[in-house]
Order: structure tokens, then C-alpha cells, then sequence
């Protein structure tokens, strides 16, 4: 099954969304590079969704895998980022694990 167009839009505007916050201090070193470094794993995460096969069992690792990649970009969010900014990303990230969840636990059981 080819990768949902929709959910594809929503990964890809979370991966745009994705700088180091304005006006860093040097206690923010840290979380810039962590953002950076989950931006690199949202990036991995839809290049892996949109290469993935038609092959249920391999679908399902990739997408549990994604689940937990949109977990740790959502923790690095929480730790890192503040106001608005905080909320939107992590609305964009939580929406699309609550999503792949969803899938998984639709066409998953037993793989």
C-alpha cells in the first residue's frame, strides 16, 4: 500500500517546520542540536514511509518504526522549544503518531 497522500502532507509540513529556535542562549546549544538531529530522523522517517513496499510485514516495522521516530522528535519539542512554536510542532508530530497508531493497530495485528 503506497504511502497515504494525506499523511504524507502532514510528516512533510512537520519536517518543514523544523529550525532552531530564534534567540538561542548558550543553555540552548544543546537543544539546537538535538532539533537538528531530530529533523534528520523525521526526514529518514518519510523517506523510509514513501519507499516502503506492498508487503504488510514490512509496512508495519516501517510504520512502528516512524511511531516511534514521531515520539523522540516530539520529546526533543517538549524539552526544546517553547510557546507557540512548541504547540504547533508538537500538534503536527503527536497528530501524525495518533495516525500511524491508528493504522497499526488497524492492519497490524499478528505482523
Amino acid at each position: 500500500m503506497p504511502f497515504p497522500q494525506r499523511l504524507r502532507s502532514a510528516v512533510v509540513l512537520g519536517c518543514l517546520a523544523l529550525s532552531v529556535p530564534a534567540g538561542a542562549g548558550p543553555m540552548d546549544t544543546a537543544c539546537a542540536r538535538d532539533v537538528l538531529v531530530a529533523s534528520s530522523m523525521q526526514r529518514q522517517a518519510i523517506d523510509q514511509l514513501e519507499q516502503t513496499g506492498g508487503d504488510d510485514a514490512e509496512l508495519c516495522r516501517i510504520w512502528r518504526r516512524h511511531v516511534e521516530t514521531m515520539r523522540r522528535v516530539a520529546s526533543v519539542y517538549g524539552r526544546c522549544l517553547s510557546g507557540a512554536e512548541r504547540s504547533e510542532r508538537l500538534a503536527q508530530v503527536m497528530g501524525s503518531e495518533k495516525e500511524f497508531s491508528g493504522l497499526i493497530k488497524g492492519r497490524c495485528r499478528g505482523l
